[in-house]
């Protein structure tokens, strides 16, 4: 890489730490291509990225910013999975960790939080932003049918008094 590859790299680095909601940094050393390109996959269905970077200038990229102290988990080969939402990659690498022996997730970040191994397992544990649509959804439809049961139950005690007396003004 000559000096301008590199400075567009960093630049690019940087975006990619400051716009993602969350970042997954793992070690994948000993990954064959077959599997490096079947967990990109796996990312891409959920909107994430994966990409291997040059620690040095991960780190350059990280210099001054809040997260800066997680550039010291850059050694040996290292990659990074991110995506615009806090869930999706924490969730696909943990995943992918399971079953893999030469996939090791070494820590991340969010914002100003560091995480190390177990951060991104209870990251990774949390709803996905779209469960929680669901369940806020789930809800609103409970509480509105709530609401609509109350409503009817109102006018059907109504009516019941009404036909009372209906049968007892015919008697």
């Amino acid at each position: 890489m000559d000096r301008s590859q590199k400075e567009h790299a960093v630049k690019e680095l940087e975006e990619i730490f400051d716009g993602a909601g969350s970042v997954v940094m793992a070690a994948y050393s000993g990954m064959t291509v077959v599997e490096m390109e079947e967990l990109r996959a796996k990312l891409r269905e959920q909107g994430a990225t994966f990409r291997v970077v040059k620690n040095r200038l991960a780190k350059i990229a990280m210099k001054g910013k809040p997260f800066e102290a997680a550039g010291e988990k850059f050694t040996g080969p290292v990659a990074i999975a991110w995506a615009d939402d806090m869930i999706s990659a924490p969730k696909v690498t943990v995943e992918f960790a399971k079953d893999s022996d030469s996939f090791e997730i070494i820590g991340g970040f969010m914002g100003e939080e560091i995480f190390g191994t177990d951060g991104i397992v209870a990251l990774s544990k949390l709803p996905s932003r779209e469960e929680l649509i669901g369940m806020a959804a789930q809800r609103l439809i409970g509480q509105a049918s709530e609401v609509a049961r109350r409503l009817m139950s109102q006018g059907e005690g109504l009516a019941g008094a009404i036909k009372v007396i209906e049968e007892k003004a015919s008697a």
